[in-house]
């Protein structure tokens, strides 16, 4: 018998505890939700909102005591509060341990290469001076071990000239990979055991932010390369051992030989669509996922597109929508609004999901959209 009055604490107000309450208010399931944001998207959703530091010990143990499920919607949370409220016999997903391997890039990397999951090559590295001893091993990517998020804390160095912008704390250098596309599976496992994945999407990003932009699904590759992707994306997850909703972004090299990227242990920018586009949404089904229901159908009904709707550059302040009506003439596109009242330059303030049977014309309407919808202040 399934209980849907057990209380799920989140960590994180943004969008995707935004989006994850929206989903769970269909399942009457009774939300709590800490930010250090006193104004976060998730506050007004909620009777339990929590203005508090999500690293700090004491708060994050305190927060989770009255929760029956804890959860995440961005990964630098206090791992150790967590682990004891695990050990006290609350259930934590995804669990502590492995939010702690994800938070490091580096032992993320030393996992994969562990476990047999195909990824760039990589070295580690402690500060800039270990960088520039490795000049042989350009062109590469400079990433922080720990802290970026969102496009921040990845530097590309080509060449020896750029070995100026590499970070000068513990990180790794990673081969800069050659690749045909990026692409993004969601895949979920309940504590049962039962997994499934979500078809295939393909990516693009922002050249200057490092954000997604754009995001095109079902992505344009072979039935060979979908099924290698979704069977990689079960593996990860099946060698984590991990309880919940995980993104596993890849790249499709030019010999169509697959790599896996990153991973973010929790809804995801590249599973926005399918709330309109899927039988299940990632929100749903990660609910699903954490609660030990059984998980639900990820069958695509309608091809889609999202786009990101970043602030303006230049513009700094409170949040005005330009062209927003004549974007909602359109037949099949659904905007996103997160209720962030101030925007910023690239600061993700919504999304745009568009549904059409034509490929072609999602790819027309997405770069419509994209450049019709403006958020400046």
């Amino acid at each position: 018998m399934a209980t849907v009055n057990r209380k799920i604490g989140i960590l994180g107000g943004g969008q995707l505890g935004r989006m994850l309450i929206q989903s769970g208010i269909d399942f009457n399931i009774p939300f709590k939700v800490i930010d250090p944001d006193p104004s976060a998207p998730c506050k007004d959703l909620v009777d339990g909102f929590v203005n508090g530091n999500l690293k700090d010990f004491d708060t994050i143990y305190q927060f989770g005591k009255d929760c029956d499920v804890v959860t995440i919607e961005i990964e630098h949370v206090n791992t150790q509060a967590l682990r004891k409220l695990e050990e006290e016999g609350k259930k934590v997903f995804p669990q502590p341990h492995i939010i702690e391997l994800i938070q490091d890039k580096r032992l993320q990397k030393q996992f994969y290469q562990k476990e047999g999951i195909p990824t760039a090559k990589f070295v580690l590295t402690e500060n800039a001076a270990d960088v520039a001893a490795q000049a042989d091993f350009l062109p590469a990517v400079n990433k922080l071990g720990r802290e970026g998020y969102d496009g921040r804390g990845v530097q590309v160095i080509r060449s020896e000239k750029d070995l100026t912008k590499a970070f000068d704390q513990p990180g790794l250098l990673e081969k800069l990979i050659d690749f045909e596309k990026e692409l993004s599976v969601i895949v979920a496992r309940n504590e049962q055991g039962e997994i499934k994945t979500f078809p295939v999407v393909e990516l693009v990003y922002h050249p200057e932010a490092n954000l997604v932009e754009f995001l095109f699904s079902p992505a344009q590759i072979s039935i060979e390369v979908e099924q290698k992707a979704r069977a990689l994306a079960e593996k990860v997850i099946t060698k984590l051992g991990m309880v919940g909703l995980l993104a596993v972004e890849m790249f499709l090299t030019r010999d169509h030989e697959i790599l896996v990227n990153e991973v973010a242990p929790r809804p995801h920018n590249s599973g926005h669509q399918t709330i309109e586009a899927n039988i299940t949404s990632q929100y749903e089904q990660h609910l699903r996922a954490i609660l030990g229901w059984p998980l639900g159908s990820t069958r695509a009904h309608t091809p889609a597109a999202m786009v990101n709707l970043l602030g303006e550059e230049g513009f700094q302040g409170e949040a005005v929508y330009e062209g927003l009506e004549e974007v909602l003439q359109k037949e099949g596109v659904h905007p996103h609004l997160y209720g962030k009242r101030l925007t910023k330059p690239f600061r993700k303030m919504g999304h745009v999901t568009i549904v059409n049977e034509s490929a072609e014309d999602l790819k027309t309407l997405a770069y419509w959209v994209k450049d019709k919808l403006k958020i400046k202040a």
